[in-house]
């Protein structure tokens, strides 16, 4: 494997100094960008206007990220978490309305949902990609649904224009959770902007993430940008200050986070490139082991945000991967309806759907739960380490099998 670095981020295939260890995440992820930081700390700081939220830096970086896409709206928030409830609200989904969600996945795709006072249903994933799979989705769909949220997992994305269609006919709204996807491009359609609208998150480990916390809401509906924006500040229209048209929750943007994501933007396509080659060549190495799973090849669809294997024996893997020097992750160790916080409602979903919460209702997503494994591979890894990480699921592997 060969690593290509860029003028754009000279960080591409250096590695991190983490004394032996191969990092989950890597501890010197803003290294490179230090005295940028510190420099817009101070700017931002001293300037005149002394204006730290909600300024000119996210405007700038709000048209930045608009202009990539091709969106109507953009619209930078606190998180991706309130993006998802910023949108829901947006788009009328409140109390007595169902929402149809995968059940593996991330807290927020059924709390966000639960906020609003709407009901999150539970669908199963494929086996294959672990996104929400299309046709169980339809299955769930009552004369309550009210919309349509599969998320990417993984990074692969859902079969967005199979829900696309399938929100079409049964005239429902499609929230695309695209928190993890940004870079990844499906038939030539952006992450996020396949539905009424989608999301992205900036938290640190994912593929555009910063240093702090934050997210923003994607649509190409000029009306739904214009309720989220808000809806992110206090129900006020930006124009005029004090008068509050909606009952709105405090979910801006920090200038300081805006500034740097727009002084790091310039470098994320080749971040994501060097993503994509680490993970084309796990594939190339571990594909077909006993045992193992790889995620489905490819580009399309795709944004390396972590790199996630199904092993018959993850527990076990990843105590060999430990004992090797190499830092492994579990997202998501029990399914969405089999956490204490959503069980009751799923119980409640089943019963009333006719199926048994203690059985297999959601098989795909409890067996991917039991089963999945992510592996390092950030754009900081060497090639020696990312040909450490894949000689020692070989040898795993092999020898298990042997």
């Amino acid at each position: 494997m060969t690593t290509t670095s860029t003028h754009e981020d000279p960080a591409v295939g250096d590695g991190p100094a983490t004394g032996g260890r191969v990092p989950f995440f890597p501890p010197d992820l803003f290294h490179e960008d230090r005295d940028a930081l510190l420099r817009l700390l101070y700017e931002i700081g001293t300037g005149a206007d002394q204006k730290f939220i909600l300024g000119d830096r996210t405007r700038r970086f709000e048209d930045a990220l608009r202009d990539r896409l091709g969106a109507a709206d953009v619209v930078a928030c606190s998180s991706g978490t309130s993006a998802l409830h910023l949108i829901l609200t947006a788009l009328g989904i409140g109390p007595g309305d169902e929402v149809v969600v995968p059940a593996l996945g991330c807290a927020p795709l059924a709390a966000a949902v639960l906020h609003t006072g709407a009901v999150p249903v539970f669908g199963d994933v494929d086996p294959r990609t672990l996104t929400l799979d299309p046709e169980d989705a339809r299955a769930r769909i009552t004369p309550r649904t009210k919309a349509l949220m599969p998320a990417h997992m993984f990074s692969v994305m859902a079969d967005m224009p199979r829900f696309a269609a399938l929100a079409a006919a049964e005239g429902l709204r499609l929230v695309e959770d695209s928190a993890v996807a940004q870079g990844a491009v499906l038939d030539g359609t952006p992450a996020g902007l396949w539905g009424d609208a989608g999301l992205y998150s900036f938290v640190q480990v994912k593929s555009f993430g910063m240093p702090g916390e934050g997210g923003a809401v994607v649509t190409r509906d000029e009306e739904t940008g214009r309720r989220v924006r808000m809806l992110r500040n206090h129900g006020q229209d930006g124009v005029h200050r004090g008068l509050h048209h909606v009952i709105g929750v405090n979910s801006r943007f920090d200038e300081i986070q805006a500034a740097f994501q727009l002084h790091r933007l310039p470098g994320l396509d080749a971040r994501l490139e060097r993503r994509a080659r680490i993970a084309a060549h796990y594939t190339e190495r571990l594909a077909g082991l006993p045992g193992l799973t790889t995620p489905p090849p490819g580009t399309d669809g795709r944004c390396y945000y972590v790199y996630t294997l199904l092993a018959d024996d993850r527990d076990a893997l990843r105590d060999h991967l430990d004992a090797e020097g190499v830092d492994t992750h579990v997202y998501y160790p029990a399914t969405l309806p089999d956490q204490a916080a959503f069980a009751p409602v799923a119980a409640a979903s089943s019963v009333r759907t006719g199926a048994d919460p203690a059985g297999p209702d959601w098989p795909h997503a409890r067996d991917a739960a039991r089963r999945q494994l992510s592996l390092p591979v950030h754009h900081r890894l060497t090639d020696a380490q990312v040909e450490h990480v894949a000689d020692t699921v070989r040898a795993h592997a092999l020898r298990t099998r042997a």
